[in-house]
């Protein structure tokens, strides 16, 4: 899989200053000074938002329209960039923000219903609704835009949620771009309306329609110049790692809402994870998490879904090399071995050491 997913990796938007704060919780910037609260301190930081509105969009999916519960301005965020929902059953899941980058007040994010999930989307669909009040985390970005001149986008169901802010930001600066968008059925597709208005630039090809999507046709002969971006089920990102596989390092990139396969760990038995700045050593069992073996021990990481896929668990490693089992990092990243998801990955490597 080839995928853009550090952190710092640079994203692709006019020339905006990203908002900071200061120890007050100002914010600074060219919008002026403006008090925004402890709760938006971090892109990592819990806060809580309103649902302000609920919309079906498509058979079986339904946008949520989100605000500060003070009507105050939400942190900004760059196309492919998600959040966390903490819903009132307990449950956390992460949806892609597909709404209006430039609208400080609201977010959007579509939801599918899943019959066969754990239960995150039909609590959704089933019960939240406009008023209620939810947990939120982020925005994160491991999906970011780079610069381009052209790009190529393949959607499939769900997946064009991440995909719909791109394709604004690639028509604001005046970058060439096609969208390869596919479905079960035309029903099933969310925001048609939407995307009508780009003509023949979109394809939309349902497969009770259409088939299977052509995907060597859209794609054409590989291009130096022109990124590839893909959100989909699982099967659909394969068979675009099939068809770029004869195209330059990097052009792929992709994002999974599932997590990807993953073979047996390098290690079959334990290994320590020495925590730098606390001083400790944890020992971790074969049958227990990075992650797991840290809370036994009252070391608390941020973490979200647990399986590789939000990036909310992101940690600094400072020696030893990771075993890297997520479905974030691409393969220059994986080799660079200085960051983990503790939540999945193990070790290589006797023993790792990590910033915490």
């Amino acid at each position: 899989m080839t995928q853009v997913s550090h952190p710092l990796r640079r994203h692709f938007c006019p020339p905006t200053p990203p908002r900071t704060l200061d120890g007050n919780d100002e914010e600074v910037g060219v919008l002026g000074v403006e008090q925004v609260g402890a709760r938006w301190r971090s892109g990592t930081d819990r806060a809580q938002v309103q649902v302000h509105d609920k919309v079906r969009v498509a058979d079986g999916v339904v946008t949520l329209t989100l605000a500060a519960p003070d009507g105050g301005r939400l942190p900004d965020w760059t196309p492919g960039a998600h959040v966390d929902l903490t819903l009132d059953n307990g449950l956390t899941r992460q949806y892609s923000l597909c709404g209006d980058r430039w609208d400080a007040y609201s977010y959007r994010v579509g939801v599918l219903l899943e019959p066969a999930g754990r239960g995150g989307s039909s609590y959704v669909h089933e019960q939240l609704a406009p008023g209620h009040v939810v947990g939120l985390g982020g925005p994160r970005n491991h999906f970011p835009l780079v610069p381009a001149g052209s790009y190529l986008f393949v959607a499939g169901g769900i997946g064009i949620t991440p995909i719909l802010p791109m394709i604004a930001q690639a028509d604001l600066l005046g970058a060439e771009w096609r969208l390869l968008y596919g479905g079960r059925t035309r029903g099933s597709m969310a925001f048609l309306d939407e995307l009508s208005a780009h003509g023949d630039r979109v394809q939309v090809r349902p497969q009770d329609e259409h088939g299977l999507l052509d995907l060597a046709g859209f794609l054409g002969h590989p291009r130096p110049d022109t990124p590839v971006y893909a959100c989909g089920p699982g099967p659909l990102l394969t068979a675009m790692e099939r068809a770029c596989a004869g195209w330059p390092a990097r052009a792929l990139r992709t994002e999974r809402f599932v997590a990807a396969e993953q073979g047996a760990p390098v290690r079959a038995g334990a290994f320590d994870v020495e925590l730098r700045r606390s001083g400790r050593t944890v020992t971790v069992a074969p049958d227990t998490s990075v992650l797991e073996a840290l809370s036994a021990v009252g070391v608390e990481v941020l973490s979200s879904c647990r399986q590789g896929t939000c990036g909310t668990c992101e940690t600094t490693v400072l020696a030893g090399v990771p075993d890297h089992r997520d479905s974030l990092l691409d393969d220059d990243e994986r080799a660079a071995g200085d960051c983990m998801y503790p939540c999945v990955s193990r070790s290589c490597s006797d023993r790792l050491v990590l910033d915490l």
